[in-house]
């Protein structure tokens, strides 16, 4: 078995745009540090999986996906992240090839994590060593993750909102993505600008609950498109 990996890593998103807005900016982080992003499909050095818990077919949907990862390389650090890995994060680890399950609060330290888990795996020359999940109980999540997706190259989702207040019957996501928050508009608009930047055109505005946005910030929803009206570059929200 081979201890030493390459800088290959591979993205499966199962769910929502949200999910891939994450995902993509995630997948920046590995880029912009020297990572080859190929596709998920073939052979990968590491492999993230950004998770859905909608519904229990969901969860059996990531679990297979996890296994057939794992087949492709059993070599390769396997990360997953999402609402599943939230909400049952002992499950996923104790599923064989994964290494890493993150949480809500954990998804900006994926890259660290993995980068961590990569160097004493290399020096102990032993697999599945440090594997371990990392979460907290979701009524301790305070943050959002910032996350704007760049793969398509005339279209950006954008995520300006996460998490729910509303904790309706049979719904996970309040239990998965945490309570209602967003991030201030002008954080928002800086995001906009690099998304234009990059020659996007148009953007796509993201979240759990967009309607309730500026309800942790106290702002509201028509500033944010009026504000909008001053990013260059961008044709349409």
């Amino acid at each position: 078995m081979n201890n030493r990996r390459g800088n290959s890593v591979a993205f499966l998103t199962l769910g929502c745009k949200l999910n891939y807005s994450e995902s993509s900016s995630i997948a920046r982080e590995f880029v912009e540090n020297g990572y080859e992003k190929v596709s998920s499909t073939g052979y990968a050095d590491i492999y993230v999986i950004n998770t859905c818990s909608v519904t229990e077919h969901a969860d059996k949907k990531c679990r297979s996906a996890i296994r057939k990862l794992h087949k492709q390389n059993p070599d390769a650090i396997v990360a997953v992240t999402g609402c599943y890995a939230q909400l049952k994060p002992q499950e996923i680890l104790d599923i064989e090839g994964v290494d890493l399950v993150l949480g809500a609060d954990q998804k900006s330290n994926l890259f660290m994590r993995v980068s961590q888990l990569k160097a004493k795996d290399e020096i102990s020359g032993e697999r599945h060593i440090s594997a371990r999940a990392y979460s907290c109980a979701i009524s301790e999540v305070e943050t959002i993750f910032p996350a704007y997706s760049s793969d398509d190259r005339t279209r950006s989702f954008l995520k300006v909102q996460d998490g729910c207040d509303y904790h309706c019957t049979y719904c996970t996501i309040p239990l998965a993505r945490g309570k209602s928050r967003n991030h201030p508009i002008a954080f928002i608009l800086k995001e906009a600008n690099e998304i234009a930047a990059k020659g996007i055109k148009e953007i796509v505005l993201t979240g759990v609950n967009t309607g309730d946005f500026g309800k942790s910030t106290n702002e509201r929803f028509e500033d944010l498109l009026d504000h909008f009206n001053g990013v260059e570059g961008i044709e349409r929200f």
